[in-house]
């Protein structure tokens, strides 16, 4: 469902719950709607990842003088990705303060848990992996390249 109808559904009965991360629950008043929250133990990640990217077209980029090529450079490559990934992991702290403050319960899923979860999910990994070796990409490689940028 739109994210938008969320919070009356969840008022209602409509729905026991929705996977939301921390920064949005704020402007949806979620923490005064929903009570319970699961999070997983911090040393198995986030359950969700989004991925952004940020991209110019090399013609674009090749024409550039010297001078703003070494703005991009110096804002770009794996520190800048780095530094965004930490800023959007530390995004949800707030929100997740305000439930908090509200004495809302929150439940952390332990480890071997998560653990047991990743491992009842390998086969969709594995049909991941096959649909795109069949498409003519190294499926597997892939997987771990992401898998280790990810740690």
């Amino acid at each position: 469902m739109p994210l938008p109808q969320t919070p009356e559904s969840l008022a209602k009965g409509v729905i026991d719950g929705a996977l939301i991360p921390w920064e949005v629950s704020p402007a949806l008043k979620l923490e005064e709607i929903a009570q319970f929250h699961t999070e997983l133990d911090p040393s198995s990640g986030q359950i969700s990842n989004s991925v952004f990217i940020f991209a110019m077209n090399p013609a674009k980029y090749n024409s550039l003088p010297p001078d703003l090529k070494k703005v991009i450079d110096a804002n770009s490559g794996p520190e800048a990705s780095a530094w965004v990934g930490r800023v959007f992991a530390e995004s949800g702290l707030p929100g997740r303060k305000i439930a908090a403050d509200r004495k809302n319960i929150f439940y952390t899923v332990p480890a071997a848990e998560v653990q047991r979860w990743q491992a009842a999910s390998e086969g969709v990994v594995a049909e991941w992996v096959k649909d795109v070796t069949a498409k003519g990409y190294d499926g597997k490689k892939l997987l771990e390249e992401a898998k280790a940028l990810m740690k």
